[in-house]
């Protein structure tokens, strides 16, 4: 175990010179012998550009406390932090005090600036006489430089109940440069039976409940160690709110509520969100509305075009589900809304980047069944939506876009055709789709890809849970879909189902 793994899990203050050189502010100067340990949630950073990143913690001295403020007091406290190049912080690149404010969870986001660009630093705080884990973050390169080769890791749906988080674990094991979240970081129901662990109270509606869940979430140390281990770029889908809403709209009126209770319900979940995840200030949610997509650019080797499908979206066509449905190709359908995909496909004719990532939440290419049927929630029920946006990579040339999806408890590796109706058309881009951390259980071993015969482009498919680790150069992506056998069982190893490389020029996926 690396020594920035052993201190991930340290509680309680730090004995080194550069512990105790970290000076207390005046609201902090408590007792640590009457104050129980704040940092339960552990700590995190995200959103890196070459000279900044957002370093996060919350302090929750009793993390799932029923009135979801932690155990904290209702009073505003001094948080101090500091940044280096060193884990024993002999010489700090930055350092200063931030406030957690009661009316915020007690949540702090540090927009830690001055940085060198392509760097990597460590981090922690201290608050109330004790000091933070250490985290383990960086910086992007210089937007006119390449930068270092670098390891990107992405994944979503860890539904707690489902299982242990041991795939966070193999995560931060491969030590990445940095790590997407594409959606379901929790799930809103509530305490289910016959899985290996509980989700505490019942479903999530007001503020209270959503702060506990992403406490109780937040105390897994897997999670802990893979929000320590590298910043992350993160995007919410449905579960992080309810079940499939759709906008304004929900899927179904269970829990029963008034128009004003979900739109209370809503309000309360985006600010959640964002008290609990390392985002920029331009993210903090305006009322009952947030402002997730955005572009992160990694130098000129890679562009993240982080978007939202939940809040700008149509109602799901035909009622939702999986079904034939024509409504599913009306041209005024959206699944981004027209703001967002005219910021997509602008921001793609830019060609900032070698690469041209899409993160993003649901299902991508076609994937139909024998009777025709296709999922309303995914973007086949967004039909022109979808040709909008890949007639928008064609026509600007875009050279190497890759959409990468979660939200569908599988593996699965895809090519993205000009005509899906014709196996033989162009490939324009591929997309990676990653399975879930826990959501479905331990999955099976299932590889052959379903309804392969009718969709040729989807090229690979798997059951188990994981994630996907991608390592990128100028002339390549190198694609790891990684998996583990269990996650009802703690600690299974990680292997790797499959691997393909994107080259650069080439669209689509080539075997390794």
């Amino acid at each position: 175990m690396s020594n920035l793994s052993r201190r991930i899990f340290l509680l309680g203050g730090l004995t080194t010179a550069g512990a105790a050189a970290l000076q207390l502010g005046a609201a902090a100067q408590i007792s640590a012998a009457a104050t129980p340990f704040p940092f339960t949630l552990g700590v995190a950073s995200g959103e890196p550009d070459e000279s900044s990143v957002v370093l996060w913690t919350r302090l929750a001295p009793s993390p799932t406390d029923a009135d979801g403020q932690g155990g904290m007091p209702n009073a505003d406290v001094a948080v101090d932090w500091q940044v280096s190049t060193s884990e024993t912080f002999a010489t700090l690149a930055g350092s200063g005090t931030v406030t957690a404010r009661y009316a915020q969870a007690h949540s702090v986001h540090v927009l830690a600036g001055g940085l060198a660009p392509d760097a990597e630093y460590y981090y922690r705080f201290r608050a109330q006489g004790f000091v933070s884990p250490v985290g383990r973050t960086r910086t992007a390169p210089a937007p006119t430089t390449v930068g270092r080769d670098f390891t990107m890791a992405f994944a979503s749906c860890a539904h707690y109940e489902s299982g242990y988080y041991t795939a966070y674990r193999r995560m931060a094991d491969d030590r990445p440069d940095l790590i997407l979240h594409l959606g379901d970081y929790i799930y809103e129901g509530g305490a289910g039976t016959g899985g290996v662990r509980q989700h505490l109270g019942g479903e999530t509606v007001s503020l209270a409940d959503y702060r506990r869940r992403h406490a109780l979430y937040r105390t897994d140390p897997d999670l802990q160690a893979a929000h320590a281990i590298a910043p992350w770029l993160v995007v919410p889908d449905d579960h992080e709110v309810e079940n499939n809403y759709a906008g304004t709209v929900r899927a179904d009126n269970s829990p029963v509520l008034t128009a004003a209770q979900w739109t209370a319900r809503r309000t309360a979940a985006y600010q959640a969100y964002y008290e609990n995840m390392p985002l920029r200030a331009a993210a903090a949610p305006a009322g009952n509305s947030i402002q997730l997509y955005r572009r992160v650019r990694w130098g000129t080797l890679a562009t993240f075009h982080m978007l939202d499908t939940r809040q700008f979206r149509d109602d799901q066509a035909c009622g939702d589900g999986s079904k034939v449905c024509a409504d599913a190709d009306l041209a005024t359908r959206t699944i981004t809304g027209s703001a967002q995909e005219a910021w997509l496909l602008d921001g793609l004719g830019q060609r900032l980047g070698t690469w041209d990532l899409i993160g993003q939440q649901v299902f991508f290419a076609r994937n139909v069944n024998a009777a025709g049927a296709m999922n309303m929630d995914a973007w086949d029920g967004y039909r022109a939506s979808r040709a909008r946006i890949q007639q928008g990579i064609v026509d600007r040339a875009v050279r190497n876009p890759v959409v990468l999806t979660g939200d569908v408890h599988a593996s699965w590796g895809n090519d993205l055709k000009a005509d899906y109706a014709d196996p033989s058309s162009a490939t324009i881009g591929s997309e990676l789709v990653c399975t879930s951390i826990t959501s479905g259980g331990n999955g099976s071993a299932a590889t052959a890809v379903p309804n392969g015969a009718l969709n040729p482009h989807l090229r690979f498919y798997s059951d188990r849970r994981g994630y996907v680790r991608t390592r990128i150069t100028p002339a390549q992506i190198t694609a790891d879909f990684r998996s583990v056998a269990t996650v009802t069982e703690h600690g299974a190893a990680a292997t790797t189902a499959r691997t393909f490389h994107l080259h650069d020029g080439q669209p689509g996926l080539a075997d390794a």
